[in-house]
């Protein structure tokens, strides 16, 4: 596979002249050689590397049951893909082991040099030409070095991955690449998985007509149970009398990066680009990057919180309602209630002044342009680790169709690029298919709002029952304990609809029948994320902007299935924000946490009991105990990875995080604390998924990638929603503008505040019960609004417009401002195309060029104009940097 505009250079064609010593070496290793463990990956002759293992199980009763001719029909596809395999010269043993009721079969791969260097230049593999110094300096790392202050979060990891001057693979040129004279390590080892994953997804098995093509077809339709590269050894450090850079990869990452004392340490992000692939450690470059990003927001967010506290007890309307005495008679809540009067609420009241204060307008702001600065400056991020990772010009230009849609496409047409027989479905179809599905995520979305209404419905009748039971210890905190049980129960509603949400969107999507794996990824990620928005965030949207409005008012109140509609409790609606948004929030972040914790560890337990049967047999058979060490020590590589767990990818975690991105920006006014919690969390995460990766998981196939995809778009969307939601929680259901007016039209000292607030109820109703009594609102005793009503109206509109303007253009300034491409990289990107240029020339007489030395300076500084020497003296030679090249136009990159 190339790109488009590609051609192949002459063999005469000349690279950089450069020392290609054995002294220099790319690969797994680094430039110095290490002492290394012997190595377990190897065939039996214990010199050929494993590269990729296959596995399938066989039952040995299923021979003698019905069915045996679907089982035979998968042995003759299975050696005829094994067939296949080795006529495209890759290098093939078996292994059986033997189980009680079952044998699971081995199938180790390797692709001897003449392969790799075939497929290496099918799919343009980068292969260095240069060694390069690449600063990898993060920005706190320059801000603690600016202020002279010691740099806690760094750490010393060894063996750290070289940087090189890359340019795509030609085999013609191959004594020109650096360390082209050791064929076991000039691939890297997560080169060779790509190599073998190539073959293996282009192998056919029966008709290619029919889509009977690649490994991943095979595995969906059960013909091989596994297919994965091995891991690297072992992940336990072997000792303290090993060197540490005489540790493997996968040993590093567990002593530097999954351990849990590495919490406040930088991540190893090169070295797990180096195992897993860029895909991976792009993931984990953003969450360190979000995590990291949360810590000014988790300050300012408990400083608002603080000073929320000073604001509780220094209020003066706190002050008044707790000093009433009995000066407001309040209305019955419901029907049969006694009246109550407002000074018990005086803690409630004062809760609720510690979410909604001034600070809390101030918060809401910092956070939509906090949210605005962290993507742009992450743009910046992704961009400069695309371009140290040589994935800034990937590109994907004919992406193979996916196995479901090869087997179930129900006709096929010729691919206009490759000239191939391929599957094909109408995309009229497709189109029909995908309103079909709008439909069902229109009826799930429905489902979610009676799950609420049910919880509404709930949520009033507890309250009542418990206002009506007499018990005066919990009859005053009615309303609070209705408010805290509904909650929890929503939260396990949500987490239960989520589950089967989730696997009704795959079959959606797979029923769409979308070609290629990026298309497929992307529409059900929409779809997850459609669902889940609405899932989580519907119950904190009704209770910020329509719990409470429909009411009504003593003597005229509004029902809902017979029931009064709920009003807001006594501290008002934004304090039951706050607790629903902490339910929700912290609570789901608990389950997952434990559920990251217990279920992968219980799950490798589970698969490997069932799997170790053998080695229970030998030892009955030779009456001998062994420990378990020792027999972990006598399983094979290949048998140790099969017992681990399949990595299903990062859609659940990003979702995960971008959930929580949602919780601390949209409804952040509500919640001072939300950052403070999400930061700790994102801690504990990075640690749980870095364990999976590195001690549960089977290693995945490297995946190239130049940024994290859809996700971006979904969190600009959310940043966008968040600046509306935010004004308008502020302007209608925080207390911030009716303070505001009163202050500068009655009271600057808010003195008589609560009177202001306080309506008297209608006339016959108080005629009706011979008592005057209060209720919240702005009407007078015939029920009409009152004229401040409709000023606070205008203003608070006003507010809303003013807000979202304002944050709006900041964050448009701050986009302007800030590139999404550092400058330095743009010049490192121009520099390295003329170089590119210049090393692949096509005539060597062009000229000569320098290459750049990291150590130069080559600041945009200007400078006093000397005379050229070749003007004085043209018989001054070049410099001694200058080298002739010759070749075609190519890219050049930073490995």
């Amino acid at each position: 596979m190339r790109r488009s505009g590609e051609q192949r250079e002459d063999d005469n064609t000349v690279l950089i002249d450069m020392d290609t010593g054995p002294e220099k070496n790319y690969g797994s290793l680094t430039e110095e050689a290490h002492v290394q463990t012997p190595d377990e990956n190897v065939f039996s002759d214990r010199n050929t590397r494993i590269d990729f293992v296959l596995v399938w199980e066989e039952t040995k009763i299923s021979e003698k049951v019905e069915g045996a001719g679907v089982n035979s029909m998968h042995v003759k596809w299975r050696k005829e893909f094994l067939s296949r395999l080795k006529r495209r010269g890759l290098l093939v043993e078996q292994k059986k082991v033997t189980k009680p009721k079952k044998s699971i079969n081995f199938v180790l791969l390797s692709a001897p040099w003449n392969v790799l260097c075939y497929y290496a230049e099918e799919i343009s593999l980068r292969v260095p030409l240069q060694i390069v110094n690449y600063s990898n300096i993060t920005w706190s790392e320059k801000i603690l070095s600016k202020l002279s202050l010691p740099n806690p979060m760094t750490q010393e990891v060894p063996n750290p991955p070289v940087c090189y001057y890359t340019c795509e693979f030609r085999n013609n040129k191959l004594e020109r690449f650096l360390g082209s004279n050791d064929h076991e390590v000039f691939f890297k080892t997560t080169q060779r998985h790509q190599v073998l994953y190539e073959i293996l997804a282009r192998t056919p098995y029966g008709s290619v007509k029919k889509g009977q093509v690649g490994v991943d077809r095979l595995l969906s339709e059960h013909i091989f149970t596994a297919a994965y590269p091995l891991h690297e050894g072992d992940y336990l450090h072997p000792g303290a009398d090993v060197p540490p850079q005489a540790l493997s990869v996968r040993q590093i990452l567990y002593s530097y990066w999954a351990k849990w004392s590495c919490w406040k340490c930088y991540q190893p992000l090169d070295h797990i680009r180096e195992y897993f692939g860029e895909k991976t450690a792009l993931y984990f470059a953003w969450l360190g990057f979000y995590t990291a990003w949360l810590l000014p927001a988790s300050i300012v967010g408990t400083v608002v919180f603080l000073t929320g506290l000073w604001v509780m007890v220094t209020d003066v309307p706190s002050k008044e309602v707790c000093d009433t005495s009995n000066d407001y008679i309040m209305c019955p809540t419901c029907e049969g209630c006694p009246y109550w009067n407002y000074s018990t609420i005086c803690v409630t009241y004062k809760i609720g002044v510690l979410f909604d204060n001034g600070g809390t307008v101030f918060f809401s702001v910092f956070m939509s342009l906090w949210a605005v600065t962290f993507l742009e400056y992450w743009k910046r991020t992704c961009s400069t680790l695309s371009h140290r990772w040589n994935c800034s010009d990937f590109e994907e230009i004919e992406e193979r169709p996916r196995p479901e849609f090869t087997a179930m496409a129900p006709m096929t047409i010729r691919n206009p690029v490759t000239g191939a027989e391929e599957p094909y479905f109408p995309g009229k179809k497709r189109f029909q298919r995908i309103i079909s599905g709008c439909m069902v995520i229109i009826m799930m979305i429905i489902l979610v709002v009676m799950c609420l209404i049910a919880i509404i419905l709930y949520r009033t009748m507890v309250s009542i029952f418990i206002q009506k039971s007499g018990l005066r210890f919990i009859s005053s905190s009615a309303k609070r304990i209705a408010s805290i049980t509904a909650s929890v129960l929503n939260l396990l509603i949500i987490l239960l609809l989520s589950r089967l949400y989730t696997a009704l969107a795959e079959i959606l999507t797979r029923w769409e029948m979308h070609r290629t794996q990026n298309k497929y990824e992307d529409m059900f990620i929409l779809k997850v994320f459609v669902f889940q928005f609405v899932n989580f965030y519907s119950s904190p949207v009704y209770i910020a902007f329509f719990k409470g409005r429909f009411v009504g008012y003593p003597g005229k109140f509004n029902t809902l299935f017979g029931i009064r509609n709920e009003d807001c409790a006594e501290g008002g609606c934004l304090t039951e924000l706050a607790q629903e948004l902490l339910v929700i929030m912290v609570g789901k972040q608990l389950i997952n946490n434990v559920q990251e914790f217990l279920v992968p560890k219980l799950k490798s337990w589970w698969q490997k009991r069932s799997l170790n049967q053998k080695q229970q047999g030998e030892k009955k058979k030779d009456g001998v105990e062994k420990s378990q060490s020792q027999q972990q020590k006598e399983i094979t590589p290949w048998e140790k990875d099969y017992q681990l767990l399949l990595c299903e990818g990062l859609l659940t975690e990003y979702l995960e995080m971008v959930i929580q991105f949602g919780f601390i920006t949209v409804f952040v006014a509500a919640c001072p604390l939300a950052p403070l919690f999400a930061l700790i969390n994102n801690w504990i995460e990075i640690r749980l998924d870095a364990q999976k990766f590195v001690t549960e998981y089977r290693r995945p196939v490297v995946e190239r990638t130049p940024d994290i995809g859809i996700w971006l778009p979904i969190m600009q969307f959310i940043t966008q929603v968040a600046v509306f939601i935010n004004a308008f929680l502020i302007a209608f259901t925080s207390s911030f503008v009716p303070r505001l007016y009163y202050r500068y039209t009655k009271n600057r000292n808010l003195e008589g505040y609560v009177n202001f607030t306080l309506a008297t109820a209608h006339i016959n109703f108080n005629q009706q019960n011979e008592t005057s009594c209060r209720y919240m609102g702005f009407q007078d005793e015939n029920g009409h609004y009152i004229p401040e009503y409709f000023e606070l109206l205008a203003i608070r509109l006003t507010f809303v417009i003013v807000f979202e303007h304002v944050v709006f253009f900041i964050g448009r300034f701050i986009d302007l401002m800030v590139p999404d491409v550092p400058e330095e990289v743009e010049m490192k990107i121009k520099r390295e195309y003329y170089m590119a240029k210049a090393a692949l020339a096509e005539n060597r007489s062009m000229g000569s060029f320098m290459i750049p030395d990291e150590q130069e300076d080559y600041s945009t500084s200007v400078r006093h104009r000397t005379p050229h020497p070749s003007t004085t003296n043209p018989s001054v030679s070049l410099p001694a940097k200058v080298k002739k090249t010759s070749g075609e136009n190519g890219s050049l990159d930073t490995h």
